[in-house]
């Protein structure tokens, strides 16, 4: 199990690893070595997850989620596949654990009388000004 919150877990089985090639340099380890990891987790499949924080998952995933509803995370920052391993887990429990924080609820505000008054009360003021440096000054 790897746990995400007090509340939740993700279970082992659910993660998908598949170790490919990594690309840029590297030298010949690069050509011979299948060091980079593409870490698959569906999100849609998954029964650990509660319905709101799927969807925020989902949101966070952006252009990582496939159609079918798999997070698909590549780590290849690393030179070796355990370090690889570790880091595609540890952005999955990132977002995870963004997904898991519900957002907060915004409560509508009013200004109050006076600020309204005192704004609009600045504006015309401004637009005197603005109209004053518009009148061409008389000859007389």
């Amino acid at each position: 199990m790897i746990r995400i919150t007090d509340r939740l877990h993700l279970d082992e089985s659910e993660i998908e690893e598949v170790f490919v090639r990594a690309s840029g340099p590297g030298g010949q380890n690069v050509n011979k070595v299948s060091t980079a990891v593409e870490l698959r987790f569906d999100v849609r499949g998954t029964p650990n997850l509660p319905g709101p924080v799927r969807v925020r998952l989902a949101r966070l995933a952006g252009r990582r989620l496939t159609k079918d509803g798999v997070l698909v995370i590549r780590a290849e920052r690393f030179r070796s596949q355990e370090e690889n391993r570790a880091d595609a887990r540890a952005r999955l429990i990132g977002l995870a654990r963004r997904a898991a924080v519900a957002p907060k609820f915004r409560v509508k505000t009013k200004p109050s009388r006076g600020a309204v008054e005192r704004r609009l009360k600045a504006k015309a003021q401004r637009g005197q000004t603005k109209r004053r440096r518009q009148d061409k000054p008389s000859l007389d």
